[in-house]
């Protein structure tokens, strides 16, 4: 029987047994979905090789990608009745899940913003001058590709394939992926590489291939886009300490509780050390495409 299978009976059971909701059946789902495809990556083909130390590791995943608690324990939650359904039923031999907690975390998690927060930020640039244009660029950017900001300015103009949505981004360690980007995202760059981009870059003589220049038509910098979102969270009347992180940590959350799987996630923002025993595989561009598509709230939502 494949992970399907065992997954349906469980959830099954849930709605005969417990009366659940759909919503929350469907709650269920995404994390089972979403841990089906972990273990699979570890290479893991049956529930009952699947060891306390799998888990332990799926759990700190979703705290290093920025998931919020409640979303994490409710993940923790249903492999532990989806484990003890399994144990139940003789389907395994031992419960891998019974005596996992989550990690103590020795820092505080970092601040994601809703939908609406990030939407107030996004329509803060003034769309009548040159920077606001370049700056709501930016903005719908890096939350629309969840990028880090390093990755951000170092971007060039030969890096965005406009045709089909994909951005080349050179990571930590030098390590190139391609990622997709929302439709939204790609207007406005297309607006501020059309109409914004060539007066910038006439304040200064050498031939620049950095995407995002500041005022001077010079190659932006970390500082200089830190302000830039300062400004603009100040404006939207959020209180909150708001890093470029932040979004990136947003749009992560986002995609993952709107039941983005986790392993295409991962791929986007490039994450190769989220944990040290997990093994990552290449995904299929279009794949990747389809669930940016598919998840990210402003691909779902602005239509």
């Amino acid at each position: 029987m494949n992970h399907e299978s065992f997954t349906n009976r469980f959830l099954r059971s849930l709605k005969v047994e417990k009366n659940l909701s759909d919503n929350t059946v469907t709650s269920y789902r995404f994390d089972l979905r979403r841990f089906s495809s972990f273990i699979g990556s570890e290479n893991v083909t049956d529930f009952d090789s699947v060891t306390q130390n799998h888990i332990s590791a799926f759990i700190r995943i979703l705290y290093d990608l920025g998931l919020a608690p409640s979303s994490i324990a409710r993940n923790l939650s249903t492999l532990k009745s989806f484990f003890e359904y399994l144990l139940r039923n003789d389907y395994i031999r031992n419960n891998p899940a019974q005596y996992v907690e989550s990690p103590k975390m020795g820092v505080k998690l970092p601040i994601v913003l809703s939908v609406n927060e990030i939407t107030s930020i996004l329509e803060q640039p003034d769309m009548t001058s040159l920077l606001g244009i370049r700056d709501k660029a930016m903005l719908e950017f890096i939350y629309g590709t969840g990028v880090r900001v390093s990755e951000l300015i170092s971007i060039k103009l030969k890096d965005v394939s406009k045709g089909d949505r994909l951005v080349r981004v050179l990571g930590k360690g030098n390590k190139e992926r391609i990622i997709p980007c929302g439709e939204f995202a790609f207007h406005y760059i297309e607006r501020y590489t059309d109409g914004v981009r060539g007066k910038l870059i006439k304040k200064q003589s050498k031939p620049l291939d950095s995407l995002f220049l500041n005022w001077r038509g010079n190659p932006l910098t970390r500082m200089g886009f830190w302000k830039i979102l300062k400004q603009y969270t100040s404006s939207a009347g959020i209180k909150q300490k708001v890093s470029p992180h932040t979004l990136r940590h947003s749009f992560a959350t986002h995609m993952l509780e709107g039941g983005a799987d986790l392993r295409a996630v991962q791929e986007m923002l490039g994450h190769a050390d989220i944990s040290t025993t997990q093994i990552y595989t290449h995904l299929d561009r279009e794949y990747l495409l389809e669930v940016h598509k598919s998840f990210h709230p402003f691909e779902k939502v602005r239509k």
